[in-house]
C-alpha cells in the first residue's frame, strides 16, 4: 500500500481540491484509491453510507476515487459551535463538546482511532491520498499533532507541501515554514507544488528555482489557476458568493455557524438563478423571490445573530409583499414558534422564541438524526435523495402538511399559504427533476441542467489540469505507488 499526504503552509491554499484532482488522477490511472484527512474542522458535513458523518471535502474526494464516502476517510471532525466551543466527531459520531484549550489535552487520546481508520483504509487499496489541516508551519500546535506531521511521522507517510502564490509571498510560505519546522519533520517533506498560479508561469521560474534550491525539496509543478472549481462543492464558508444573473432571485442569510451549505450549489448552476449571500450588517433584497435560511451548527445562537443583523424585520417585510420562505434543518427550526434546549447541546440551557412563520416548535436532544434517506416531495410527488443530520425534533400542526414524506413518514412543514416552508432535507436540490419542477412555481423554465454529470465533468477536467501542469509520475512515486 502506498500514501502520500499533501500539506499547506496554511489555510485554505488548496489542499482539499488537490487532494480531489490527485485523487480522481490516480483513479484514472487504474489505481484503487482513497482519500483521507485526520482531523478536519468543518460545519459542512455529509452522511456517510455507514450512518456517520464526515467533512464533506471528503466526501467529495471519495467521489473522484468512485467510492462511497465512509467515516474512516476523516475520523476526527470538529464543528465550531456558539459559546461552547467546537463538537468532536470521531469515527463519525459525536464524542465530546470542549473548549479549545481542553481540546488540546484530549488529543493524545485521538491518535489511535486516527490511526486505526488509516490503517483500515490502507488495507482496501493501492493509495491512499492523506490531506493536513491548516499548517505544519504552526509548530506551537506541534505536541501531540493528529493533522500534520504528527500524523505523517506516526503513519510513517511522506508529504508534499502547497504554497498559495495567489495570496503573494510564496517564497516565503515555503522557505519559511522549513525554518521554522523540526529538521524530523522538514525531513519528511519530499517535494512542493505552487498552486493557483495567474499569467505567465515563466515569469515565476527564477523563484522557482530558489524555492527548490533553498531547501532542497523536489519541485512537482507550478498549478495554475482552476476557474471551474467554483462548480464544485466548497468546504469552506468564506467561499461562498454571489452567483448567476438569471431572473430568479434567491438570497441566502450567512449565518455566524452556517453548516451544510453546499445544499446551494445545484442552484447557483441554475441559468434562471441569481443566488446571493447576504452578508452581516446587509439588508435583505427588497426584490428577493426567495429567501432561504439554511443549516446552522447552532440554531439558537444563530437565530440571535440573525436578530442582530435586523434580518428578522427585513423578513417580515419580504413576507408582507407576497416573497417566500425556505428554512433547511436549523433554519427550519428558526421558523417555528420556539426552540427548547432543556439540556444545552448547542449552548446554555433555555428556551427562545422562533419567527413563528411556521406553527411548530422544536426541542433539542441528545439523540442526534444522521440518514441518508429517499424521500417524495409532497406536491409534485418527485423523488429526492439527501440525507438528514440535525439535533431536535420538530412537532406541530403544520407538519400536518408536510414538505416530503419519508417511507410514508411526513417530513417538514408549509404554512397554510404554501409561501414559508422547512425541512430537514439536505441535498434536496441536487435530484435535476425536482429542481426543474421547484424553480417552475418561480417562472423559470426548465435549463436540462444535470448537477451530478456537471460535478463528475469537472472532477475529470481538474484531474486533467494537475496531469499537465504536476509531475504526476514522481509524485506518486513519492507515494510508492508507480502505473
Amino acid at each position: 500500500m502506498a500514501a502520500l499526504m499533501i500539506q499547506g503552509t496554511g489555510s485554505n491554499v488548496g489542499k482539499s481540491l488537490l487532494v480531489a484532482g490527485i485523487c480522481r488522477a490516480a483513479t484514472l490511472r487504474g489505481l484503487s484509491v482513497r482519500p483521507f484527512k485526520p482531523q478536519n474542522m468543518s460545519n459542512n458535513a455529509a452522511v456517510t453510507q455507514d450512518g456517520g458523518e464526515i467533512g464533506r471535502a471528503q466526501a467529495l474526494q471519495a467521489l473522484a476515487c468512485g467510492v462511497a464516502p465512509h467515516t474512516d476517510m476523516n475520523p476526527v471532525l470538529l464543528k465550531p459551535e456558539t459559546d461552547v466551543g467546537s463538537q468532536v466527531i470521531v469515527q463519525g459520531r459525536r464524542w465530546a463538546t470542549v473548549k479549545a484549550r481542553d481540546y488540546a489535552r484530549l488529543k493524545p487520546q485521538l491518535m489511535a482511532p486516527v490511526l486505526e481508520s488509516f490503517n483500515r483504509l490502507k488495507s482496501q487499496c493501492d493509495l491512499v491520498i492523506v490531506e493536513g489541516a491548516g499548517s505544519p508551519a504552526e509548530v506551537n500546535l506541534r505536541a501531540n499533532d493528529i493533522a500534520n506531521m504528527g500524523f505523517a511521522a506516526a503513519a510513517d507517510v511522506p508529504v508534499v507541501l502547497v504554497g498559495d502564490i495567489d495570496r503573494g509571498g510564496v517564497i516565503a510560505q515555503l522557505v519559511g515554514s522549513q525554518v521554522v519546522m523540526d529538521a524530523a519533520d522538514t525531513a519528511r517533506i519530499c517535494g512542493f507544488i505552487v498552486n493557483r498560479f495567474r499569467g505567465d508561469p515563466s515569469l515565476f521560474e527564477v523563484g522557482y528555482r530558489l524555492i527548490a534550491d533553498r531547501t532542497g525539496w523536489q519541485g512537482l509543478g507550478v498549478v495554475p489557476w482552476f476557474s471551474r472549481a467554483a462548480l464544485l462543492p466548497a468546504e469552506d464558508a468564506l467561499d461562498l458568493r454571489a452567483f448567476g444573473s438569471g431572473p430568479v432571485r434567491i438570497a441566502c442569510l450567512a449565518l455566524s455557524r452556517i453548516a451544510n451549505f453546499d445544499d446551494l450549489d445545484p442552484l447557483k448552476m441554475e441559468p434562471s438563478v441569481r443566488l446571493e449571500m447576504v452578508r452581516p450588517g446587509q439588508p435583505i433584497p427588497g426584490d428577493a423571490d426567495l429567501v432561504i435560511l439554511p443549516g446552522t451548527k447552532s440554531t439558537r445562537g444563530d437565530l440571535a445573530f440573525l436578530r442582530a443583523q435586523g434580518w428578522d424585520i427585513d423578513l417580515q417585510a419580504h413576507h408582507r409583499r407576497g416573497g417566500r420562505i425556505l428554512g433547511i434543518c436549523g433554519g427550519y427550526q428558526m421558523l417555528g414558534k420556539s426552540i427548547h434546549d432543556p439540556e444545552g447541546m448547542e449552548g446554555p440551557a433555555g428556551s427562545t422564541d422562533g419567527l413563528g412563520y411556521l406553527d411548530v416548535e422544536t426541542v433539542m436532544s441528545k439523540d442526534k438524526r444522521l440518514a441518508r434517506v429517499t424521500a417524495q416531495h409532497e406536491t409534485t410527488g418527485l423523488s429526492v435523495e439527501g440525507y438528514e443530520i440535525h439535533l431536535g425534533r420538530t412537532t406541530g400542526a403544520d407538519c400536518g402538511r408536510p414538505f416530503a414524506r419519508v417511507n410514508g413518514a411526513a417530513e417538514g412543514a408549509r404554512s397554510s399559504d404554501g409561501r414559508v416552508q422547512g425541512s430537514y432535507l439536505h441535498g434536496l436540490f441536487n435530484a435535476d427533476a425536482f429542481r426543474s419542477a421547484w424553480l417552475s412555481d418561480f417562472g423559470a423554465g426548465s435549463s436540462g441542467y444535470s448537477y451530478q454529470n456537471t460535478v463528475e465533468t469537472v472532477l475529470d477536467e481538474l484531474a486533467a489540469h494537475l496531469e499537465a501542469h504536476l509531475n504526476m509520475s514522481s509524485l506518486l512515486e513519492m507515494a510508492g505507488a508507480c502505473r
